[in-house]
């Protein structure tokens, strides 16, 4: 959550305003309205940016776009370490059930495989049952032996 605002929006309104109306200085308009004089000078810019009159600086609109797009790309770069972790976990257990199995999926060279080659992974033909750690596999295949 933001820090709330020192100043209302109708008194930094009422103070641009007033430096973009008169051509006061603003020292004098923010000594006289009680505002820290940069305070003032940056909303004079951010106004003039938003009106068209400065290309230095980005207008309120393009400030909160970024904002946004920012967020949603640290949103999405967490959802991708999750994927990430996920998928590397998922192909562990896979390597774990095909060493238990004396398989190698992953080339398509294994047992039932009949020596082709694939260019896909190929899918163990089996469920496993249990995976009662990372070492120790359950599960019924022709191909796979339980072990204990």
């Amino acid at each position: 959550m933001p820090a709330p605002r020192k100043y209302p929006d109708e008194l930094r309104e009422r103070a641009v305003r007033e430096v973009r109306s008169t051509g006061r200085p603003v020292a004098h308009v923010a000594r006289d309205l009680g505002i820290h004089k940069e305070a003032l000078r940056s909303w004079v810019r951010q106004a003039e940016a938003d009106d068209g009159e400065r290309d230095d600086r980005l207008t309120t609109a393009e400030r909160d776009e970024l904002k946004e797009l920012r967020k949603e790309n640290a949103e999405l770069r967490r959802a991708n370490e999750i994927l990430k972790a996920a998928g590397g976990h998922a192909s562990r257990q896979r390597n774990i059930i095909a060493a238990a199995c004396g398989d190698d999926f992953s080339s398509g060279t294994g047992p039932g495989s009949a020596g082709q080659v694939t260019t896909h992974r190929a899918r163990p033909r089996f469920t496993p049952e249990v995976v009662t750690s990372r070492r120790t596999v359950r599960a019924t295949s022709p191909t796979c032996k339980p072990v204990s």
